[in-house]
Parts: structure tokens; sequence; C-alpha cells
């Protein structure tokens, strides 16, 4: 069930809330409609979809080469270039889903674990904060991948992967993100 904010009925911002219904729910995301009153004073409906919180996670090894997914994303249609991704479990911590995500999909495990900072991917409709991890000093471990993940792991340096996100080679924000603060904290 993905976190949420209770929204309640009344002032919201610079929006009234009359009314919110939940009209669609999974393991994965539920959407509210709310009936508002807008900022131009006008009545309208504003769709909310709460989706897991999640993390992303940027293995660096010493020489500062990065280690990428390469994936089918059914949602976009084609291949993307990323961090390592993945939903919090209910009752698990941030840091432990970026552990267990890592192994999973890359077959690594990293001994020193930096969490950079937290981004709102989406910000109009979505809500999905994402925690993001540096993961560096690292060891191979068995992969083992869920059914639906087809991962190929990319290996290259930290400055090409910076240059793929300038020429939109990388889109995933989460990761565009991450590989720029990493980046910018090296310098």
């Amino acid at each position: 069930m993905p976190q949420k904010k209770a929204r309640q009925p009344g002032s919201y911002g610079p929006w009234l809330i009359k009314s919110t219904e939940s009209i669609y729910q999974d393991p994965f995301v539920e959407v509210q409609l709310d009936q508002v009153v807008r900022p131009d004073s006008k009545d309208g409906q504003h769709v909310v979809v709460f989706m897991k919180s999640g993390v992303c996670v940027l293995p660096m090894d010493a020489e500062k080469n990065v280690y990428l997914t390469s994936e089918f994303h059914y949602g976009i249609g084609r291949q993307s270039l990323e961090g390592v991704s993945g939903g919090i479990e209910h009752g698990e911590e941030p840091l432990e889903t970026a552990q267990r995500e890592l192994a999973e999909e890359l077959g690594l495990a990293a001994s020193q674990w930096k969490k950079l900072t937290s981004v709102d991917p989406f910000t109009t409709i979505v809500v999905s904060p994402t925690q993001l991890y540096l993961a560096t000093d690292l060891t191979l471990v068995p992969a083992d991948p869920e059914g639906t993940e087809q991962i190929e792991s990319v290996k290259m340096p930290l400055a090409q992967a910076v240059e793929m996100v300038a020429q939109g080679k990388i889109s995933h924000a989460p990761t565009c993100v991450l590989l720029l603060l990493v980046a910018a904290q090296l310098n």
C-alpha cells in the first residue's frame, strides 16, 4: 500500500478541498479524486496518485565507475539506463530497501552507504518521495531479480554518465539528481 499524507476537506494551500474519494487502489498505487475549489475560485477536480515511497542507489567503485541498470520499463515503453531503484516495503527502513535492491538487481553489496537527499520525482499529481543513496566499497553477491526484471548491469565512468544526463540519454529523474550530486561533491 502506498504511503500518503491524509488530505481532509478544508484549506489546502491556495486550494479548498470539498471532498476526496479513493477511486482505485492496488499494492503499488492509490488514485484519489478530490472535488475542489481551485485557486481562481472555480469549482474543479484534482487527481492525486500515491505510489510507494522508494529509493534510488548509485553504486560507485574506487576508480569512480558507476554501475547502472539497463532495463525495458513498461510505462515508458523503452530501455532505460538508471540507478538501482525500488519501492520501500511496509516495515522496511529506506537503507534496508537500498541494500536489498542493490543485491537483487545488480548482485552488489556495499560496505559504505551515504544518504544524499530525498527527491519528489513528480510534484503535480504523483506523490512518490525517493531517498537517494551513494553506495561504495562494493563486493559481488548473488543477484536475485524479480520475475518482471530483465536487468543488464552497465559500468561506466561517472563523467560519462553525467555527460549522458546532459545529452538526455539518462532521463530517470532520481538517477539524474544522484549523478549530478555525486559529480558536484567530487569536484
